[in-house]
Formats: structure tokens, sequence, C-alpha cells
């Protein structure tokens, strides 16, 4: 167990509880399986954890509209900052690459049709100074692949898809296809005709996000590449 901080500035004052590292991060993330009484290892709100500083009851009721213990951290942890230790943050990262390098080595072909070895993609990934974000493979696969290109040739099968987005479901949809947008066209209606461009590996996972997104709504057509 790593044990942190997590906090919150509201109406100029601080709060501040104790959690569990990981439980918090699950409960901030809405991760399934996340248990919010894992990850708060205080019985009171602080204003200062390390001093030993009590919030009021009068604070809470004010600025979180309740004196109850776990919704305040619960809000804290949501709403707040879970501060991160390096190694947690090494670690993920540590992750986060290990899933580049096998989404690549499943995915990836020389120009000739020959796969790359996990040590190979590994060292040129390096070589060419990519740097993996913290956020899904997905999200920023695209520009690895055009990063690590300029050391090493590589050729990724892709699909390009037409989509349209009633009105009503934009707003959540455009997150779903921002990161792969290559295309994009506004109806007079207030419909959006987009045109996505992905590696074929990561078409169904899409399809089920933009689907969820748009319950069921979107129109989509497959484009020849």
């Amino acid at each position: 167990m790593v044990q942190t901080i997590a906090r919150i500035k509201k109406n100029g004052k601080n709060f501040e509880i104790l959690v569990d590292l990981e439980e918090a991060l699950n409960v901030k993330k809405d991760n399934p399986g996340a248990d919010l009484s894992s990850a708060v290892l205080t019985e009171d709100i602080f204003y200062n954890l390390k001093s030993g500083e009590h919030a009021s009851n009068q604070d809470l009721e004010e600025i979180f509209g309740t004196i109850d213990i776990m919704e305040v951290a619960e809000k804290i942890i949501r709403e707040g900052e879970v501060v991160r230790t390096t190694e947690s943050i090494k670690k993920e990262h540590e992750t986060k690459y290990k899933q580049v390098v096998d989404f690549l080595s499943k995915n990836a072909v020389s120009p000739e049709g020959h796969p790359y070895t996990s040590d190979r993609i590994m060292k040129s990934l390096s070589e060419a100074n990519v740097s993996v974000k913290n956020k899904s493979i997905e999200s920023q696969i695209n520009e690895i692949i055009d990063q690590l290109s300029k050391i090493l040739p590589v050729k990724i099968e892709k699909k390009r898809v037409k989509l349209t987005i009633p009105s009503l479901h934009i707003g959540k949809s455009y997150g779903v296809i921002k990161e792969f947008l290559i295309e994009e066209n506004w109806l007079s209606n207030g419909d959006l005709q987009a045109v996505v461009e992905m590696p074929t590996a990561l078409i169904f996972d899409f399809y089920d996000k933009i689907n969820s997104a748009t319950h069921g709504a979107v129109l989509s057509e497959e484009l020849k590449t």
C-alpha cells in the first residue's frame, strides 16, 4: 500500500485527507471495482494533514454541502488532486510504454511485410525520442507511428470510416473521434459528417465507443484507403 494525500482548494481554503494511492486513483477514474472505503485512510477532513489541523463542520457544510466524511472525501478525490509519488509515475509510464511496444510488435511490419521484434521496436522508440504520454494508446498511436517512422520504416494496416453523427450527440462524440479525424463537414441540419482513419486493430474498440457516445445513432461507412 502506498499512502498519499488527496487535496482540494475551495473558497480559498485547503482540504486534505490521507488515501491509498491506487484505490484513490481507481475512484477518481471510476475504474470497475473502485472502493471508496478502501481508498480513504482517515476518519476526518483536515485543512493541513501534516499538522493535524482539522476542518470545521461549518466549513464542510458550507463548502461541500455535507459533514459526512465519506461524502466529502469522495468529492476531494474526484474533484481535487491525488498526489502522485515519483515511483507510481515511473511505474505507470513503464506500463504505458510496454503497451505501445506490444501494440506495435503485433501490428507493425516493415514495408516488405516482415514483423519487427519487441526489442527492435523498443530500441527504435528510444532512438526516435518518442514520448509516450499518460493517456490511452489509441489516442496517441498515430503520433507515435509518425515519430517512429523517422527511425524505423513501419507499415500498419489502417481503416478509414465515414461517420454521420446527429447534432444531439456531437458533444460526447467529438472526444472519441478527434484523435483520428482527417476530415469534417458540418451539415445544414447541424449533424457532423466526419472521416476518421486508424489502425485496423483499434476499429472494433472505436465502434464500441462511438456507438456508446451516440446511443447507436451514428451512421458509419468504411471507405477504401
